[in-house]
């Protein structure tokens, strides 16, 4: 059940990213993007990482991607004519084989190789039963604060560059 929960969510995840490059419309892609998010929490939560999920879809899905709508509101997209698109079907052939040429190689040549490196203090029965949020905070408050700051500064640093770009101009 686990593994087809798993496949669900991935090809949801990969599907909606998909769309979300190929959206012509900003919103439609901001929309996509939502979608991806809400995919990868329901994949942190098969991971046994409730907290990481809410927190993933509390602060990515719900905050930013409601910062990005509000900016790409403000930016008062216009439609704009495009002409239809046109596929060279021989570079289309050539990036389909070269993408699964390099999805072989990274399966055949890399993939055994992969090294999941050293476990840490708690084995996985202690985490289910005492939780990973005391440990979570613990590093995010105490080891890596500044850079956890320094986040907040780059955000909110951004939202302004956001609100005065979108800002309109007398004419």
């Amino acid at each position: 059940m686990e593994w087809v929960l798993f496949l669900t969510l991935a090809l949801l995840a990969g599907a909606a990213a998909l769309a979300m490059v190929l959206q012509r419309h900003p919103v439609y892609s901001a929309l996509c993007l939502i979608l991806t998010l809400f995919a990868q929490g329901g994949l942190y939560i098969l991971l046994h990482a409730q907290l990481i999920a809410f927190v993933h879809i509390i602060v990515y899905a719900g905050a930013i991607m409601v910062l990005f709508l509000f900016v790409i509101m403000l930016l008062d997209l216009r439609p704009e004519e495009h002409p239809p698109l046109q596929f060279n079907r021989i570079g289309v052939v050539l990036g389909l084989v070269l993408a699964g040429a390099l999805l072989a190689e990274l399966a055949l040549g890399v993939g055994p190789q992969i090294n999941l490196g050293p476990r840490g203090p708690h084995d996985v029965e202690t985490l289910r039963i005492l939780g990973n949020t005391q440990e979570v905070a613990r590093v995010l408050f105490r080891k890596y604060l500044i850079p956890f700051e320094l986040t907040s500064l780059i955000l909110l640093s951004a939202m302004v560059g956001a609100l005065v770009l979108a800002k309109r101009r007398p004419e």
